[in-house]
């Protein structure tokens, strides 16, 4: 499998935040404007997503931000079907976190999606609108 024939690129990049009034009103003084905005009731968050032309920025307050150079938590990859890549993904032994495929109703119909952790301790999220 090329996985670059299931994915169409990033779909965003997730910012948790302490504070997500201050964060949307940053994002906004650079011109990003409010693209979808929810509540994750599975987490208890607030949940943002901020577009600017083609970048996608998800914000949520989670009240455990690090604050510090590096906080960005996971970079999102869009795919055209979870269940293929979550195979492939499994079948070449990258799902280290032994993470399984979630359910979020954002957006109109919903969101699947699931993270693994790369070999920097960095999250890299599969997700597909539905």
């Amino acid at each position: 499998m090329d996985l670059k024939n299931y994915s169409t690129g990033v779909q965003h990049i997730g910012i948790p935040t302490n504070d997500i009034d201050k964060t949307v009103e940053f994002y906004h003084k650079l011109g990003f404007e409010t693209a979808f905005e929810t509540v994750n009731k599975e987490a208890d968050e607030k949940v943002v997503f901020l577009k600017l032309g083609t970048l996608v920025v998800e914000t949520y307050e989670n009240h455990a931000a690090a604050l510090r150079a590096g906080a960005i938590d996971h970079v999102a990859l869009d795919v055209k079907d979870i269940e293929e890549i979550y195979q492939y993904i499994n079948g070449v032994g990258l799902n280290t976190t032994q993470d399984s495929i979630h359910f979020l109703p954002f957006w109109e119909k919903g969101v699947k999606f699931f993270t693994i952790e790369g070999p920097n301790k960095e999250k890299v999220e599969f997700s597909q609108y539905l």
